[in-house]
């Protein structure tokens, strides 16, 4: 092995570390915190742990029902990642092998939505949840879930050469319906890029704070980002009970990557083998 390749070898190995590095020092820090009193969070640099998380912790349980948020939260998380998923899917790959007048404006039109920031329609959408008598129920937070305009995109592109028209064109011929092709054929196909967005779609869902903070009234009812929002008040805020809660709202979502990685992991290799 020349000289020159050990060095190459060497200097990305250094900057792959060093990226590692930068996204584990966050986590690191947040664990770190929840160990140490509201004094010392507010007072220095933390770098090694405390002896205070036990008393954060009954802090937190005590002001705020984490357990009853952590299970909305992942309910609510699970039920919209499936929907979401299933209809962008579902959409992207209509837009990819289905041909009908206006499907390439129509397509333009979707993608022009993500350039708008979901903030501009919060008033709109309130009203409209409002007159249908949804408020403080969990059915404007799951039906907003139908079909995401970046999934929809996501899925179309790797349909487009994922999808064989002739695997389509042989369900039909075998008495296959439409659904039935895509729910029997076409989702196995399209996995990897299902995995994937999921992801995407189950961090944005678990994260949401804004839409259930003005949708949900019932203190039962609230997700867990909420919650844990509420232990700031306007003259207080208790570092160390917000530090143990984030923590614990993070567990699930490393779990759920952890258990999508290696479809993930194929999705990239599939999209390597196409390039």
């Amino acid at each position: 092995m020349s000289v020159r390749v050990v060095l190459t070898r060497t200097f990305l190995y250094l900057i792959l570390i060093a990226v590692a590095v930068t996204c584990l020092v966050p986590f690191y820090s947040m664990l770190i915190t929840a160990t140490h009193s509201n004094s010392e969070i507010a007072r220095k640099l933390l770098l090694v742990p405390g002896d205070q998380l036990n008393e954060n912790y009954q802090r937190l349980i005590a002001s705020a029902n984490i357990w009853r948020g952590l299970a909305n939260t992942a309910f609510l998380a699970v039920a919209g990642t499936i929907i979401n998923v299933y209809t962008s899917t579902l959409v992207g790959y209509g837009f990819s092998k289905y041909r009908f007048r206006g499907r390439n404006a129509l397509f333009m039109c979707m993608l022009a939505t993500m350039m708008v920031p979901g903030q501009l329609g919060i008033i709109g959408f309130y009203k409209l949840v409002e007159t249908l008598h949804m408020l403080n129920t969990y059915w404007p937070l799951l039906l907003n879930s139908i079909a995401h305009a970046f999934g929809v995109f996501m899925v179309k592109q790797f349909a487009d050469d994922a999808v064989p028209t002739e695997l389509i064109e042989s369900g039909r011929i075998d008495g296959c319906g439409e659904f039935q092709i895509f729910n029997r054929i076409v989702l196995s196909l399209l996995g990897p890029v299902m995995a994937t967005y999921a992801i995407f779609a189950f961090i944005g869902k678990w994260n949401d704070f804004l839409t259930p903070m003005i949708i949900l009234f019932d203190n039962n009812l609230q997700t867990l980002p909420v919650m844990i929002a509420s232990l700031k008040s306007q003259f207080t805020s208790d570092f160390g009970a917000q530090y143990v809660g984030i923590a614990i709202s993070v567990i699930p979502i490393i779990v759920f990557f952890s258990a999508m990685s290696r479809r993930i992991k194929s999705g990239v290799a599939a999209g390597a083998v196409k390039g």
